[in-house]
């Protein structure tokens, strides 16, 4: 080491060898983080094999239960059938309005020269009829 200081060495890496297979040495660099994503996305796969061919499991028994509390809510909300966790979904049919949360109304800035364009021009525009197609996709929350 011939006493000199600070002295530092190591290996450069060039090749990863594993049951006769080589690979880059950046197969070395995975971090918890990306452990964790590549386990959650395969117990998300697990779970929706499971629920495809209607077999249920650890990963798939959570879904099975909100698809079934889902399926209480839809009953509750078409009947008179009553328990403490519909009562709010209730009130909200019956007055949605309560629910409604009022949006913060920004002034435009505009000056007295144009500020009655506008409004003649939006008088000027018909009325454009609303679509019926707002139903997401056809997607059924309830089924």
């Amino acid at each position: 080491m011939l006493n000199i200081s600070p002295f530092s060495y190591g290996l450069i890496i060039r090749q990863v060898y594993d049951s006769g297979s080589c690979f880059e040495p950046a197969i070395l660099d995975i971090k918890p983080a990306d452990l964790r994503a590549k386990f959650a996305q395969g117990i998300q796969r697990l779970a929706a094999f499971s629920l495809g061919i209607n077999y249920p499991n650890q990963a798939s028994v959570t879904h099975l239960i909100l698809g079934g509390f889902k399926r209480l809510l839809a009953l509750a909300a078409e009947t008179d059938v009553e328990f403490e966790q519909a009562k709010m979904l209730k009130e909200f049919l019956k007055d949605p309005s309560k629910f409604a949360t009022a949006a913060p109304v920004s002034a435009p800035t505009t000056t007295a020269s144009n500020a009655k364009a506008p409004a003649k021009e939006e008088a000027k525009k018909p009325a454009e009829p609303e679509s019926d197609d707002d139903d997401m996709g056809g997607l059924d929350i309830f089924g």
